[in-house]
């Protein structure tokens, strides 16, 4: 795999593992995995909100 392969698509392809876990773990668990689902899935949306509202560079 090349390193750009690799610098392009590390960060969406962790943010899909990290979104599918919590969105798994809020159907099928209860107590720890109510914690893990309301992070998993709220991360994205931080990371997606502060990209929008950064200012894009000259």
């Amino acid at each position: 795999m090349s390193s750009h392969f690799r610098r392009v698509w590390a960060w969406p392809v962790a943010l899909a593992v990290l979104t599918a876990t919590g969105l798994v773990s809020a159907l099928v668990s209860d107590s720890w995995g109510d914690g893990w689902s309301w992070f998993a899935l709220g991360l994205p949306l931080l990371v997606g909100t502060r990209h929008s509202l950064c200012k894009a560079k000259p």
